[in-house]
This record gives structure tokens, C-alpha cells and sequence, in this order.
């Protein structure tokens, strides 16, 4: 994925024999696309053909619920007995030493966990009382519990989970995924993203494209209305107008590409025709009508027609199902400075079900192994107090995410925080780390899989990351 310094040269090569040789590749390509003919098996011009990895992965996709908002790992993955017995004391002057909040005073008093503890499956996973259905797959996840970042605030750390970096205009990890795997499915977007609860705080650049084409953004889809905006056909245009325009369109750009060769033109071609199949695979998609009564009951689908976590669950895996490459989904809610126990408590009926059902009908398809499925926020809270007695601040040192499938062990709880939950004291993962294992189980090497831009290479993990091997089965 590397692109030397010759590209420009390649480029210009490119160019002369598009324009003055006669054998019409980008023609060919266009006219396949125009006959719907399937390009993705043997058109090596279409960007989002199939491509191989470095070497082969143990994951071909990936479903990433991304929890934004931070969960409490205290009250959801990461026991502390010795938190509970200082419940309401002052910290250790020692633990905050050198440390900095994000909104309240350090010395704020302690706050104990607000739920029960209890260990789960054979492996013995201790989990919260308020995750019953993530507690049934135990023996199916990868806990790791001594996640680090560097952001504070709710934007910058969504953005540096998502692209590697703080700063807006990096491209996601879906956006990465979806250049160095390319799409195996010809009628909806290789990289689609669905979000309940609010809009991400991030917003757009946690599954953006960056600097990369835009063919390899995330696609939002709606959860009321047309699936994709303007899907529909306006009144007065009927399918025959639509592909007469569309056609027409198709040949003008094509003539361009004849011309200049661009590779942008091919992209654009191909977009004019995902939208014109979109019409057809979007609306069969997003219809859970067709869904058993007990496929809904498993997921918690109270209506199929009603924006939810547990929709968006079901949606990726039938998505998963089609042959999409990325599915992310966004759910903003976890944002407790105050009204902890009730929020974690109502967040945990929205999505614990769900969650732990899209794992359990992956493996029952056959799909678990090859998908790697993610559950996570962009950081922790803290165990002081805010809000009065019911609330905790960001926290950046430590915090909880799982995993399954793609590769990770099963049944694994990876990492150690101090009695407190304040700092990591073994088996760090900063999300460097963790995003090059990703990659590393989709088979990239980290260190290779670049875009050149502005005369420098650039990677997800950028200048950092290392693969942890522990997390490996």
C-alpha cells in the first residue's frame, strides 16, 4: 500500500497510454459498468475491487459498536472490592501525583462501583450485573481492561480512537480497511455506518476518508425514510428516464477518462452506479419485516421500523451477511457526570442484549471467526466522584473494551489496573497498539500499509503502535 516516489512518473505513463494507445482499458471499464456487468472479480481500475493483504488475516470484516459518550468501566467490566470499602474518602496523595482532570477537582472523594460483581463461564470472567446477556458469551471475548489514550475530551479522543490522531482530516479505520481490502460486495457500500441514541461528538470525521479517496468514507445510513438521502426517484422520473440519464452521464465521463486517465473519474463512475443499485439493495436490506419473530426477541427489536441500537445491531449482521467490509455503529449515550446509576443501568438494557446476540448469531452463521466484532468508548471514568454523589469525570488512563472473533482469544481478560482503577499497572494497550493488532488480524503490517500525502507516508498508528501477541489466539 506504500506509493513510492515514482508515482508521479507511473501517473504520467498512465495518462499517455489512456489517451494515445488504442486499447481502451478505461473504456472497457466503463462500458462493464454500464452493462452491469460485475467488475470487482476482474477490473483491476475499479478502486474498490478485492485486494490481498500482506499476508492472509484471520478476519475479512469487521462490526465495530463503538459506545461513544466513555462507559464507566468501574460499573460495567472492572471489579474493585478495595474502591467499594473507601467509598467516600478522599484518594491517596500518591495516586495523584503528576495528574490533571478534565473538569473536576482531583481531590474530589471516592466513589464506589455501583453494581455486583459475579464471575462468568468457564474462563471465570468477572463482569457487572447489569451485562446478563454479555456475561452469557464470556467464553467468547476478549476483555482488555488496561486501554490507555491521550485525550480528555469527548471529540478529540473519539477522533484518535477512530483515525490515530487528534487533529481532524485522517482517515478512519474503516476508511483504511476499505483501501487495503477493497469491497466483495458489488450492491452496498464497503463501509457503512449506523447510528442511534445522538450524532457522535466527533461527527463525521470518526469514519471519514481523510486525506484518502472518498470512495473509501463510511456511508451513513437513515434509520427513518429513504435509507441514503434522495435514494428515490423525484416524481415524474420513472426507471427507464433515470437510466437513460444515468447512461448519458456515464458516457460523458468515460469520454474524460479517455482523455486524462484520472483514476478520480473511474471513482466517480462507480458512485453514480452504487447509488443507482443502492435503489434496490438499500430498501431489501433495511426491511426486518423478513426477520423471524424470535431473530427479533433475540436482539430486543421492539419495532422494526424504530431507530435502535438493537435495529442497528441486526442491520450489521445482515450486512455482514451481504459481504460489507466495515459496519460501524455509534452510540452516544454514556456520558455520566451526574445520574450514573440510572444512565449506566438504562444504557445497559439498550445495547448489552443486542451486543451479545450479534455475537452469538455470528457464530451460529459461521461468521464469527472471520468478523471481528468491537465494543467500546474513547475513554474511562474516573473513581472520584462528580455530580453531587452520582457521577464520574473523563478518564484517560485507563479504561475497558472487548472483543470477538477475527483472531483474538476467547474467554481472555488481558491487562491489570491498581485497586482503584486509576492507572493501568500491567499490560498497557494504548490505542496505537490496539489499532495496529487490528490491522494485524485483518493481515496488514502496520508499518506498511501507507498513502502518501504532502511528500510524507502516512499510517493509521502514524508513528507508533506495536502489535500485542498476547491478544492473539
Amino acid at each position: 500500500m506504500h506509493v513510492p516516489s515514482a508515482e508521479i512518473e507511473k501517473q504520467l505513463r498512465r495518462r499517455w497510454f489512456f489517451q494515445d494507445c488504442g486499447v481502451g482499458l478505461a473504456g472497457m471499464a466503463a462500458t462493464a459498468l454500464l452493462q452491469g456487468q460485475s467488475s470487482y472479480a476482474a477490473d483491476s481500475s475499479n478502486p474498490l475491487a478485492p485486494k490481498q493483504p500482506h499476508f492472509p488475516g484471520k478476519a475479512k470484516r469487521v462490526i465495530y459498536m463503538f459506545q461513544a459518550g466513555a462507559p464507566s468501566h468501574l460499573e460495567l467490566f472492572d471489579n474493585k472490592p478495595e474502591l467499594t470499602k473507601n467509598d467516600g474518602k478522599l484518594p491517596p496523595k500518591e495516586l495523584l501525583q503528576g495528574y490533571r482532570a478534565a473538569f473536576i477537582d482531583p481531590n474530589s472523594a471516592l466513589l464506589g462501583p455501583k453494581f455486583k460483581y459475579a464471575k462468568h463461564g468457564q474462563c471465570g470472567m468477572e463482569l457487572s450485573e447489569v451485562l446478563p446477556h454479555t456475561a452469557a458469551i464470556a467464553d467468547e471475548i476478549c476483555l482488555i481492561r488496561s486501554m490507555q489514550t491521550d485525550a480528555v475530551n469527548h471529540a478529540p479522543a473519539q477522533i484518535l480512537m477512530n483515525t490515530g490522531s487528534q487533529q481532524f482530516g485522517r482517515p478512519s479505520f474503516g476508511a483504511w480497511s476499505l483501501y487495503g481490502l477493497g469491497s466483495e460486495c458489488e450492491d452496498l457500500p464497503g463501509f457503512v455506518v449506523l447510528t442511534s441514541a445522538k450524532g457522535t461528538s466527533g461527527g463525521a470525521s470518526n469514519y471519514g476518508s481523510g486525506f484518502l479517496p472518498t470512495l473509501y468514507g463510511g456511508t451513513p445510513l437513515r434509520s427513518g425514510g429513504d435509507a441514503v438521502l434522495y435514494l428515490s426517484n423525484p416524481k415524474g422520473i420513472d426507471a427507464e428516464t433515470q437510466r437513460s440519464s444515468l447512461d448519458a452521464i456515464n458516457r460523458l465521463n468515460t469520454l474524460a477518462m479517455n482523455d486524462y486517465g484520472d483514476p478520480e473519474i473511474a471513482a466517480r463512475i462507480h458512485s453514480y452506479e452504487m447509488a443507482y443499485r443502492l435503489q434496490t439493495s438499500a430498501p431489501d436490506l433495511m426491511d426486518l419485516t423478513k426477520e423471524s419473530k424470535e431473530t427479533l426477541d433475540r436482539y430486543g427489536v421492539k419495532d422494526p421500523n424504530e431507530s435502535s441500537f438493537a435495529r442497528n445491531c441486526l442491520l450489521a449482521r445482515r450486512l455482514a451477511e451481504r459481504g460489507v467490509r466495515f459496519v460501524q455503529l455509534f452510540h452516544e449515550a454514556w456520558d455520566q457526570h451526574g445520574g450514573l446509576t440510572a444512565g449506566v443501568k438504562a444504557n445497559a438494557m439498550d445495547t448489552d442484549k443486542p451486543s451479545a446476540a450479534l455475537v452469538a448469531d455470528l457464530k451460529e452463521r459461521g461468521l464469527l471467526d472471520d468478523t471481528l466484532v468491537i465494543w467500546g468508548g474513547e475513554f474511562g471514568r474516573t473513581p472520584m466522584v462528580q455530580g453531587g454523589n452520582d457521577g464520574r469525570d473523563h478518564h484517560n488512563r485507563c479504561f475497558s473494551m472487548w472483543f470477538a472473533g477475527g483472531g483474538f482469544k476467547k474467554g481472555y481478560v488481558h491487562g491489570q489496573t491498581d485497586d482503584f482503577g486509576f492507572n493501568v499497572v500491567n499490560d498497557p494497550v494504548h490505542v496505537h497498539d490496539l489499532n495496529a493488532t487490528l490491522l494485524h488480524l485483518l493481515g496488514f503490517d502496520h508499518l506498511k500499509l501507507t498513502h502518501r500525502f504532502q511528500g510524507r507516508d502516512y499510517r493509521l498508528t502514524d508513528v507508533h503502535g506495536n502489535v500485542i501477541k498476547s491478544l492473539l489466539a
